[in-house]
């Protein structure tokens, strides 16, 4: 593989990263296809794992997956299968991209089958109702001996398909572990970015799914672009200070995991979160928002855990509780919006550098 300079071409050879990785990317949904075809364009032995067979074979024939990301072609060598061994078997890098509802019952099933070599991406940007668990916690729990790492950041599936401009963040305390992520995804229109911080990348990617409800029910009901400017920032306010109860550094949500990711999910139509608020915003029922989409949406779990979370750490949350009377007890938005004009006036930015 050759990118351009601007004054000459350079190889992954002359870079010293030409080792071909055997990938397993697990779940093929919008996401984990777009990732997979960024691994085989940079010409590594991929295998996408699916459940349904006719999806496999639309990817295996057709190079396409209509039912997640129609009108964009797939690499030809991106492989599809819907035996889970035979698809992590010689695996030395696997991407774990199935909703956060299955990802336990994925890792229990894979786990006797990855070496301790083996390095384990998680890209779900979700939480496990049990014990507010991260999905790296889980992956930790039932795959101990893996080498470890998250991934999150502003990547809406559909662009990456497109090959628009895109970047990303890899954390781990594993610095080799970043390394050869890097050297997988990164190419002319996707760049990977390190992070020490994995609790921190991971759950800004979880907690800004909620605020995408509230941004897209705000943008619905006509609310003017100062508003949702307050509510996007107020909510990097609330991340941060519930991430830091939890023990994540503040500084991590001032990059593409945090606000980076908060601005694209609360601002793109393209978010699934943020189409289901725009739905709720327009007056439709919950319940026949999720059937329509067919993918999930994973802020409308998380919101009712951080709530709980929140209020047992007592951690301030404003938009949170607003957004769960939203949703449980008919509030109006306006009038949840408006109640943070009288709310106590605290300071605009509670970390500081001194």
């Amino acid at each position: 593989m050759r990118w351009y300079t601007g004054r000459r071409f350079l190889s992954l050879d002359i870079l010293g990263m030409s080792q071909r990785h055997r990938v397993a990317v697990l779940g093929g949904g919008s996401f984990g296809t777009a990732l997979a075809n960024i691994v085989a364009d940079n010409d590594h032995d991929v295998v996408l794992w699916v459940r349904n067979a006719g999806r496999a074979a639309e990817i295996n024939t057709a190079h396409t997956n209509n039912d997640y990301l129609p009108d964009y072609p797939l690499n030809p060598a991106l492989r599809a299968d819907t035996d889970l061994v035979r698809s992590v078997a010689g695996a030395t890098v696997v991407f774990m991209a199935v909703p956060s509802k299955s990802c336990r019952e994925v890792a229990r099933a894979v786990s006797p089958h990855l070496g301790k070599d083996c390095i384990l991406l998680s890209t779900t940007k979700g939480i496990e109702a049990s014990g507010f668990r991260l999905m790296s916690q889980v992956l930790a729990e039932e795959i101990p001996q893996v080498r470890l790492g998250a991934m999150s950041g502003p990547n809406l599936a559909r662009e990456i398909a497109a090959k628009q401009l895109t970047a990303t963040v890899v954390a781990s305390a594993d610095a080799e572990l970043i390394q050869v992520v890097q050297q997988l995804l990164h190419c002319g229109y996707f760049r990977v970015y390190a992070s020490a911080d994995m609790y921190g990348v991971e759950l800004g990617g979880a907690l800004k799914n909620v605020y995408a409800l509230m941004a897209g029910m705000a943008a619905a009901l006509g609310i003017g672009q100062n508003t949702i400017s307050m509510l996007i920032t107020r909510a990097l306010a609330e991340m941060s200070r519930f991430a830091v109860r939890k023990g994540a550094d503040p500084l991590t949500f001032l990059g593409l995991a945090g606000v980076g990711d908060l601005i694209v999910t609360c601002m793109s139509p393209l978010s699934r979160n943020y189409q289901v608020g725009y739905a709720l915003g327009k007056g439709r029922a919950l319940d026949e928002i999720l059937t329509e989409l067919g993918q999930v949406a994973e802020g409308v779990n998380t919101l009712y855990l951080l709530k709980e979370e929140a209020e047992q750490l007592g951690v301030r949350m404003p938009l949170v509780n607003g957004l769960y009377e939203i949703l449980h007890n008919g509030r109006d938005i306006a009038t949840v919006v408006g109640s943070l004009m009288w709310a106590e006036q605290n300071r605009d930015v509670e970390f500081t550098l001194k």
